[in-house]
């Protein structure tokens, strides 16, 4: 029984606290608004993406493998 009450608790701060940003995003009218969380989650991804990729090339140059 307690452990039940441990789980919904952690959902229930979860729904109320931590996606309370993203339910107001998700509330306004404007697409563009809305999905500015997503380009700019896909922007950093990219850019450690490609950093991840240089820093291979140089431990590969450095002749470590």
């Amino acid at each position: 029984m307690i452990g039940n009450n441990i789980f919904k608790a952690i959902g229930e701060f979860c729904q109320t606290v931590l996606f309370q940003p993203y339910n107001d995003l998700r509330s306004l009218d404007n697409w563009w608004v809305q999905n500015t969380i997503s380009w700019i989650f896909i922007t950093i991804t990219f850019i450690a993406f490609f950093y991840w990729l240089g820093e291979l090339k140089k431990y590969k140059k450095a002749g470590n493998e």
